[in-house]
């Protein structure tokens, strides 16, 4: 018997036990639709509401893989091309290349070089299976056993285009690089859809040396060019191969849209569908850095802009830093808590005029103030270092004065409004009153750029708060009614009229669109935030301006800061639209009004109905009778060295009327219509404010400590 009868005996004999094993044995496959399903790129994905990328992070440092790709995506050329290089026979067979398979046989019997007989199928069968794949460099004979009994199981249940469309996305090309899509991108700088026959070449002859020296793949691509159906020129093929292997494989890198959005939702290789719409956020941060280096030489560096639909409260855009501009480009500026400044007055406002203590038209007294503190004496400023005497409440808002708001909130009382802070979703204002004392009113509070926008939609969507949406499967947050419908309407209207704004920004600003909007600027102590929100009919717009490192700015205000990107990111917004007055709902009426004195000229005021006109404008004269000094929770101490007679306290009230009197540890003191001094004795003590029929309007309670001079 010859060598050669002798070879094909046993291949014979293989064969048969190869055959009665298939017969015998029939593992499941896995379906098409569970294999493709459970792939995932080596990268987790930002998407606009549209599906355009915002941003990548890499969750996957063990391969580089883009998205599954349906066969129907890829070059015909790359299909052909992979067929007549791996399995020629690949659309005849049944998973197994009995032909092949022999050849191969007979040449290892033979004692000549390995000859693979492999087929595609056979091979998504191990890159499906991992205990499929070699151990050593070689598979067993049991691994390539159950290999060739999944494939012929896959056979019997995918379609061949299913099988090459798997095969595609799952075998490696080079290094780390998995699947057609990113083989493409990293090797070539192409898509799947455009591989030229010379591209399809080089990735057909990478698919069995992934490793090979560049020289060696030059070398198989010329070898291989001749078997492809319509073989490309020889000096295309040469020239994508040089490309393809001239560096290391990387994937090209988006552009970053969103950064401290994907850091925030992005997780294990997933894709995040979010709310923002590509366009928009783009528009957003070209107006944000732009119109920062405007103003880069006072000391500006960082800034945040946020933009919402009103109806929906689908965040549009969220830009988190000035990114280039910026030191720490890391810090999410939207969620980051400041000083609130003046963009608290409106909710301030609304909720005095909700509780009926305030008009539009009522008037304030914009005149210096001191409030005695456990600290010392409160002294608030207007922004231009002067006092307008009485204004109404229209200017006072519009305009952005400090003392009438101080004197509003203790009207309305500081427990109230933190109340309704907490309605608006200013979640991180959560001390007592006492803690913010009357700079609650100028904003010492700190807030994010995110509660204010949210708050802001409020106002714009008649007082009804409901939470932002940043991801597509948001469902709707539970609605909150923070303010009527009515008061929401009379505050959007003062922060809307550009006249009565004047009086501190003058009538030409960067607060004045060219449609209606509804505008509120704010900046905190030493210039050190800078904020501008407002909203149209539609769009809610919030921007931020400042330093992360807390440092002040120089001589930037929230209109020379925040606002002008405010206005153009409102104007990029209606670029192609309007925005109208909204109409006026049930419970508002307007009342002409006429001042005393002329203090403002007469007008047609927007009111709450029931309102009497004739009351429409009453001066704070008449406020809550309070003990101004001394302040409750005070600590005084005797000086033994100085004479009794020369060591007396301060009693003094404010807002009376009548014959108040004063009421010391139960004891009456006496008058309380004007200033007293009262000779402390040392220990705690009950300070009254009573009225002539003894009931308490207010009272305090301090101590004396020490002991009074011999």
């Amino acid at each position: 018997m010859t060598r050669r009868t002798s070879a094909f005996g046993g291949s014979a004999l293989i064969l048969a036990a190869l055959g009665l094993w298939l017969l015998l044995t029939q593992p499941a496959a896995p379906p098409f639709a569970a294999v493709r399903a459970a792939h995932g790129s080596s990268d987790a994905r930002l998407l606009d509401r549209h599906g355009a990328l915002l941003d990548a992070r890499r969750v996957d440092t063990t391969r580089r893989r883009l998205d599954w790709l349906p066969l129907a995506r890829v070059s015909p050329a790359l299909r052909d091309a992979i067929i007549a290089v791996e399995d020629r026979r690949f659309r005849e067979h049944d998973g197994v290349d009995l032909r092949a398979m022999v050849a191969a046989i007979a040449q290892a019997l033979r004692g000549g070089p390995s000859r693979g007989a492999s087929t595609i199928t056979m091979q998504v069968a191990a890159l499906i299976d991992p205990r499929l794949r070699p151990c050593g460099g070689r598979r067993s004979f049991l691994q390539k056993w159950n290999q060739v009994r999944l494939a012929r199981a896959i056979e019997r249940t995918w379609s061949k285009d299913e099988i090459l469309e798997a095969y595609l996305n799952l075998v490696g090309f080079r290094g780390e690089v998995e699947g057609v899509g990113a083989a493409a991108a990293a090797l070539l700088a192409t898509t799947p859809d455009a591989l030229t026959g010379a591209e399809s070449a080089v990735l057909a002859a990478l698919v069995a040396t992934p490793g090979a020296p560049p020289a060696a793949v030059v070398r198989r691509v010329a070898a291989l060019r001749t078997r492809l159906p319509g073989p490309p020129a020889a000096d295309a093929v040469d020239a994508a191969a040089h490309r393809a292997l001239a560096g290391t494989p990387a994937l090209p890198s988006p552009r970053s849209l969103a950064p401290h959005l994907a850091q925030r939702l992005l997780g294990k290789a997933t894709v995040v569908e979010t709310t923002l719409d590509a366009r928009v956020q783009r528009a957003a941060i070209a107006t944000l850095e732009h119109t920062l280096l405007a103003v880069r030489d006072r000391g500006v560096q960082d800034g945040a802009l946020l933009v919402v639909d009103n109806e929906t409260g689908d965040v549009l855009a969220y830009v988190g830093s000035s990114g280039r501009l910026s030191a720490a480009r890391h810090v999410d500026g939207v969620r980051a808590r400041r000083q609130a400044g003046s963009t608290l007055k409106p909710f301030l406002y609304g909720l005095a005029i909700e509780r009926r203590l305030l008009t539009p038209a009522a008037l304030l007294e914009d005149a210096p103030l001191e409030i005695a503190l456990p600290s010392g004496l409160y002294r608030p400023h207007d922004y231009d270092e002067r006092f307008l005497g009485l204004v109404s409440v229209r200017t006072a808002l519009a305009s952005s004065l400090n003392t009438p708001a101080v004197r509003a909130l203790r009207l309305v009382g500081g427990d109230a409004f933190l109340a309704a802070l907490g309605r608006l979703g200013f979640a991180g204002v959560d001390r007592p009153a006492a803690y913010y004392g009357p700079a609650l009113a100028l904003g010492s509070a700190d807030v994010s750029l995110w509660e204010l926008v949210g708050a802001y939609r409020a106002l714009a969507n008649g007082g009804r708060w409901t939470p932002l949406r940043l991801r597509s499967d948001d469902r709707p947050g539970e609605p909150r009614q923070a303010f009527a419908p009515a008061t929401a309407f009379l505050v959007d209207d003062i922060l809307a009229d550009r006249e009565s704004r004047s009086a501190t920004f003058g009538l030409e600003n960067a607060l004045a669109t060219r449609f209606w909007t509804a505008v509120k600027t704010g900046t905190s102590t030493d210039m050190r935030d800078n904020w501008c929100v407002g909203f149209s009919r539609r769009f809610t717009v919030g921007v931020w301006v400042g330093n992360f490192s807390g440092a002040p700015m120089r001589d930037v205000s929230g209109v020379t800061g925040a606002a002008p990107v405010w206005l153009e990111m409102m104007e990029r917004l209606h670029a192609a639209t309007t925005s109208d007055p909204p109409p006026a709902p049930p419970g508002v009426v307007a009342v002409p009004i006429a001042f005393a004195g002329d203090v403002e000229p007469p007008r047609r005021e927007w009111m709450l109905a029931g309102s009497d006109a004739a009351d429409a404008h009453p001066s704070l004269a008449t406020a809550r009778p309070r003990v101004r000094s001394p302040v409750s929770g005070t600590r005084f101490a005797l000086d033994p060295d100085v004479p009794p007679a020369r060591q007396r306290l301060l009693l003094e009230a404010e807002h009376v009327t009548g014959s108040p009197r004063w009421r010391m540890d139960g004891v009456d003191l006496g008058a309380a219509g004007a200033r007293r001094l009262w000779e402390p004795t040392p220990g705690r003590h009950l300070l009254q404010l009573v009225d002539a029929a003894g009931d308490l309007q207010d009272q305090v309670e301090f101590e004396v400590r020490g002991r009074t001079a011999r």
